[in-house]
């Protein structure tokens, strides 16, 4: 059944920056994760990891719409409705629910501690920043803004949800925010890369606007 789940989440997938690759990756990685920890459930993991994004393509139609929970209720429902039992639908859906940076309901079981830190692996150094440059520009959202002087803001005092205002409020947080150690020392080793960038980035600029006309 997994090449079904594969191919339900192939279906779902709607842009760059949460495409196919994306989603494979998170489960190479929670594969990894979850041979330092005791205790899960692969079969289990593994469906979650498939699933966890199949809600972007709602929450791209309507903002208000979370990703998470939406795809919570689509992947209980398809794994109902295609042979899976109702607990271990249930036990999927709290994994993918639970999976969001941004929400205040943290992942409980190991499974959906490994789908988070997995999914925030992704969200790390240069494979991060790459991603989230995709995302701001599929929804269209700009790179930086500037102050009322014309100076490039750092992210910090943003207005708009822009790249650097990404970079400040979330990539730059992620690596205190792991559940597991093996996770935590693989996010350790990508964050000199995601801070470089950033920098070299509002450097680059500031440079530019700071050049008199």
């Amino acid at each position: 059944m997994t090449d079904a789940i594969e191919q339900y989440m192939r279906d779902c997938m709607c842009d760059s920056a949460h495409d196919t690759q994306h989603v494979l990756r998170v489960r190479k990685y929670a594969l990894d994760i979850a041979a330092h920890e005791r205790g899960a459930d692969l079969e289990l993991l593994g469906a979650a990891c498939l699933l966890h994004d199949i809600g972007r393509a709602e929450q791209y139609a309507d903002p208000r719409v979370d990703h998470a929970a939406c795809g919570a209720q689509k992947a209980r429902c398809w794994l109902e409705a295609n042979g899976y039992g109702a607990q271990f639908a249930e036990k999927v859906a709290d994994c993918i629910r639970t999976h969001r940076f941004r929400s205040e309901d943290p992942p409980r079981s190991i499974e959906a501690k490994i789908l988070f830190d997995a999914d925030k692996l992704d969200a790390c150094g240069a494979m991060g920043m790459a991603r989230t440059l995709f995302y701001k520009a599929h929804v269209g959202l700009p790179l930086y803004m500037l102050d009322e002087a014309g100076a490039v803001l750092d992210g910090t005092a943003d207005s708009e949800d822009t790249f650097l205002r990404e970079y400040k409020f979330k990539l730059e947080k992620l690596y205190e925010r792991f559940y597991t150690r093996r996770g935590a020392e693989l996010a350790q080793s990508r964050r000199a890369a995601a801070r470089d960038f950033y920098e070299a980035l509002l450097r680059e600029a500031r440079e530019c606007h700071a050049i008199s006309m």
